[in-house]
């Protein structure tokens, strides 16, 4: 009897789907028939990518593929299955379906699946507005992640990507921004869409902007993400980034010019503003050598072109995030600094360091010398 309600039903799908893909029914009802289980999964993946299989996906959800769900496999069930939640009326609707299908897989042999499927359940709950229990059941799944060995990135990929939603939505910018580049790790960018990657890139770089613990930027500097903002209304974006990371001030000009394009922008502008202090206050002390980092707060002010009454509290919060080492004399308005944070170098400061090397070379070959001729004596004995 069930055999012959599935045929049906084939048959009724086959006849109401456009004709270049009948062909796909045939091929479901001839597995399905012949039990060749892993067959019939991959050709209803492939099905089921077909942007013209839309208004059948749900339906033969349904009817056909929960008839054998346990028999394929599940990481690839859940894939099917989250295709078929697209044709949902809503999302409540769609939260109770992933909720079923999350349940399903939840098995000690397919807890990839069951993260999978899970993560995606929080996806929706953070569209209805619950962010309690989308945080529970991310908490859920990274903790079974942590246990995996091994997992298809598909299953990273889709954490992350609701983990860094969540950040955001929370306006946890510096855990968005550190989850989001996770999540591109996981993922080709040929892969997202243009207006996708210019969005990704557009959110990363105002996080890395606005974050009170990101000071730099040399991991989103170097990734080709930000490229995504090139030629489009946005590029100053990214322009303010690489002048940032320049220690240039001119960068506070660009963000005066752009703040109304960004409400965070215009809530962080004083801050921003000591932001970009501190980066041309670090990138003076980076361009130094070693033995030449003591200053006083007149040659910085001068340097940075920040005013000279702010110097010293500028050193403070500098030494006090870690991003330099060293000691301040407040009588003779010095700063001795031993370390300075790494930052990612432009063109004009790999050949910075370039001279630097050569000079360190010369002193060296300069020392030698030195001491083969006042050890000529030595030598000779």
């Amino acid at each position: 009897m069930e055999n012959e309600k599935i045929s049906d039903l084939l048959a009724t799908e086959r006849e109401e789907s456009p004709e270049d893909l009948q062909h796909y029914f045939l091929s479901f009802e001839d597995f399905w028939e012949r039990k060749l289980w892993h067959e019939l999964t991959d050709i209803l993946v492939n099905f089921y990518k077909e942007p013209a299989s839309a208004s059948q996906r749900l339906r033969l959800y349904e009817g056909f593929v929960k008839t054998f769900a346990d028999k394929i496999n599940q990481l690839k069930l859940v894939d099917i299955g989250l295709q078929s939640a697209g044709q949902c009326k809503d999302d409540n609707e769609r939260l109770n379906f992933l909720t079923a299908l999350t349940s399903r897989v939840d098995k000690p042999a397919s807890q990839d699946a069951y993260v999978f499927s899970l993560s995606h359940v929080a996806s929706v709950q953070l569209s209805l507005g619950k962010q309690a229990e989308s945080r529970a059941d991310l908490d859920k799944a990274e903790k079974i992640l942590d246990t995996f060995d091994s997992v298809e990135t598909v299953v990273h990929a889709s954490f992350y990507r609701v983990s860094a939603a969540y950040y955001q939505q929370s306006h946890e910018f510096a855990a968005y921004y550190r989850t989001t580049l996770l999540y591109l790790a996981c993922v080709e960018l040929a892969d997202l869409d243009e207006p996708e990657r210019r969005r990704i890139a557009y959110d990363l770089s105002i996080a890395a902007l606005v974050s009170e613990t990101i000071y730099n930027f040399g991991e989103l500097l170097l990734h080709p993400i930000l490229d995504s903002l090139k030629s489009t209304e946005h590029a100053w974006l990214r322009d303010l980034l690489f002048a940032f990371n320049r220690g240039d001030l001119h960068a506070y000009n660009i963000l005066q010019q752009h703040k109304s394009a960004n409400r965070l922008l215009e809530e962080h502008e004083s801050f921003l503003y000591q932001k970009i202090s501190l980066s041309a206050l670090t990138q003076l002390v980076f361009s130094r050598a070693p033995q030449d980092r003591s200053m006083t707060f007149a040659t910085i002010s001068q340097e940075t072109k920040v005013q000279l009454d702010e110097i010293e509290h500028l050193i403070m919060k500098a030494l006090s995030l870690g991003l330099l080492r060293g000691s301040i004399d407040q009588v003779d308005e010095v700063a001795r600094i031993s370390w300075v944070q790494p930052k990612v170098l432009d063109r004009t400061g790999i050949e910075g360091m370039r001279g630097r090397l050569r000079e360190w070379g010369s002193g060296v070959e300069r020392l030698g010398n030195w001491i083969e001729g006042v050890g000529e004596d030595v030598w000779a004995s």
